[in-house]
């Protein structure tokens, strides 16, 4: 799997990128069934609803599922990032977002490479996250809206706000944008929202301006985000580090599996 020569303009031109269908429906069912395993597993590495029991995001389930640990080898996952990037690439950070039917928090407007800058000390934006939809995006169950155009204009925005909204992850509310300040990126952005049956990818830039609203529709909103960053671009904390399961450690430079991700992997038990 490369990019063409199209892609990366689009890519570069953008701050994202669809490739609609790139897994099928026998991998997305097994990625959703390991989703739920690490749900059930207990850990901080469960985050869940403001006032309630339903996971609003897990981290680092590459850590303890097979499934998602051979996935971010995938050459479909891993080539086009390479591509995009100028040195070896390590897994930074890897979450899967839920929004639950019926119920899921909005995620307020931000640039992921603020949070990182502020948390972990990054130096640079030298990162591509890429987006799997476990379930099909829709316009209704509270698909990623993106400002195309904004990463190209650096940081929209500074600091944390001091009243942090969860003590074991920085919560895109504790850095959301100002309303006048989105009101003029959007102005000149316009927005746009990714949308395609499950399956589907999108990469996006760490600078990117981005948010979504609440789910209000019967359909869940799974969204599994893998950020690769270069590894010379290693984070140097100035006090605690955060976990290692919202920030990993191991820096070493992955390589693409000959295969897909379920290529030899035994079937899991469900």
């Amino acid at each position: 799997m490369r990019l063409t020569q199209e892609q990366l303009e689009q890519y570069q031109e953008n701050g994202f990128l669809l490739l609609d269908s790139l897994l099928d429906g026998h991998e997305v069912d097994r990625l959703r069934t390991a989703f739920q395993r690490d749900c059930d597993t207990p850990g901080p590495h469960r985050i869940v609803e403001e006032g309630g029991a339903a996971v609003r995001a897990v981290y680092s389930s590459h850590q303890r599922q097979a499934e998602y640990s051979r996935l971010v080898r995938d050459p479909r996952v891993l080539a086009p990032v390479q591509q995009l990037l100028t040195d070896d690439v390590y897994v930074y950070q890897f979450k899967i977002n839920a929004k639950p039917a019926f119920g899921g928090e909005k995620w307020a407007w931000h640039q992921d490479f603020l949070a990182w800058q502020i948390s972990d000390n990054l130096p640079a934006p030298a990162q591509v996250n890429v987006a799997v939809f476990l379930d099909d995006v829709t316009e209704f169950n509270g698909p990623v809206i993106f400002l195309p155009g904004s990463h190209r204009e650096g940081l929209a925005h500074e600091g944390r706000k001091s009243e942090v909204k969860s003590e074991q992850h920085l919560d895109p509310d504790d850095i959301s944008l100002p309303p006048q300040r989105l009101a003029e990126l959007v102005d000149r952005h316009g927005m746009t929202s990714p949308k395609g049956p499950a399956g589907s990818v999108v990469l996006f830039s760490p600078e990117i301006v981005h948010g979504s609203a609440p789910n209000m529709s019967p359909f869940a909103r799974r969204l599994l985000i893998v950020t690769y960053n270069e590894v010379s671009n290693l984070p140097s904390w100035r006090g605690e580090p955060r976990p290692d399961y919202v920030v990993c450690r191991d820096s070493a430079p992955l390589a693409p599996l000959d295969g897909t991700f379920l290529d030899d992997l035994e079937e899991v038990a469900v």
